[in-house]
């Protein structure tokens, strides 16, 4: 995926990010074997995370639309896991392998406040919530199954 780069933002990470879109390969290449060390283990949330991206590839690919996906990381250590640009607006994404997203996991949407020329819409976090809730009047909480 690439990184978001906007001459408001200054000081981003302009490395791209490499997603591994067969979990089950990448499982398999790591020795992460069982269910269980894929639900326990260190780098659930990064499989979590390379699962929703992938998902959201494939929707936007059977549905013929073209993927605009972007992340961004600033100097400061502030990441967005995913930024959906389209019509000239960008969607923030939050993506957490738990239950209750909290006004903390969107702290970092405020980066997106100094970008001039572009419209910041609704965002959210992809997260295991049963149901689609508000965390704000803006954001989300989007179930894994919505997606």
């Amino acid at each position: 995926m690439k990184p978001y780069s906007n001459n408001s933002i200054k000081r981003v990470f302009k490395t791209p990010k490499l997603y591994f879109l067969d979990s089950s390969l990448a499982a398999y290449l790591t020795r992460w074997l069982t269910p269980d060390t894929l639900v326990e283990g260190t780098m659930n949330g990064h499989f979590f995370e390379t699962f929703v991206v992938a998902e959201l590839l494939k929707s936007y690919t059977n549905a013929g639309k073209e993927e605009n996906f972007y992340f961004l990381y600033d100097s400061n250590g502030r990441e967005i896991d995913l930024l959906i640009f389209q019509d000239n607006t960008l969607f923030p994404i939050e993506i957490k392998k738990h239950t209750c997203p909290t006004l903390k996991d969107i702290k970092n949407f405020e980066i997106l406040d100094s970008i001039k020329g572009i419209n910041i819409s609704e965002g959210g976090v992809i997260c295991l919530s049963q149901e689609l809730l508000p965390l704000t009047d803006k954001h989300r909480i989007i179930p894994l199954w919505a997606i």
